[in-house]
């Protein structure tokens, strides 16, 4: 085991115990992780910037809870603005990151719902692998499903996933 699967690991414990009680949003974020890390893998990404996804992959919901306390509702938007400081909570529990690495996460967990002018790897993958969970987890229509592939998706990996999974 390297030392960022370590700590990887050590996040995703510290993420199960924040939502502790929580058994369908710790499922989630277990899957959307999974998926992040092989759509990264099949598309080449490596080293440091596979470990910032993979870190913002299990704490991309970390907002609901407090979206829920504060405003009703867990939703996208709300969990956009709270979602980044209760990362850093989290990520304080857990040795091994570094400032531009928090940094680089925070981003992306405030803009895990943004879906216009996406121009990142990280930001792409994890918008796709949330989406792949999103679509059986919620339910989703199928022709829903083929039109946020179509307007959203662009990782050949996440397509091919997304349309086996479908039998698209």
């Amino acid at each position: 085991m390297t030392n960022k699967e370590l700590i990887l690991a050590n996040l995703m414990r510290a993420m199960i115990k924040y939502d502790g009680g929580d058994a369908p949003r710790i499922q989630h974020f277990v899957k959307v992780h999974d998926f992040a890390r092989m759509i990264a893998i099949a598309e080449g990404m490596t080293g440091e910037d596979l470990f910032v996804l993979e870190a913002a992959a299990i704490l991309h919901d970390v907002g609901i809870h407090v979206s829920e306390a504060r405003y009703g509702n867990c939703n996208g938007k709300h969990q956009e603005e709270l979602g980044p400081n209760e990362a850093r909570k989290v990520l304080s529990e857990v040795d091994g990151f570094t400032a531009t690495q928090i940094e680089r996460i925070c981003w992306l967990i405030a803009h895990h719902h943004t879906y216009q002018d996406v121009t990142s790897l990280d930001h792409r993958i994890l918008l796709e692998a949330d989406f792949l969970v999103n679509s059986f987890e919620d339910h989703l229509a199928l022709e829903g499903i083929i039109t946020f592939r179509d307007h959203v998706f662009r990782s050949e990996s996440a397509i091919s996933m997304l349309n086996d999974m479908w039998g698209l």
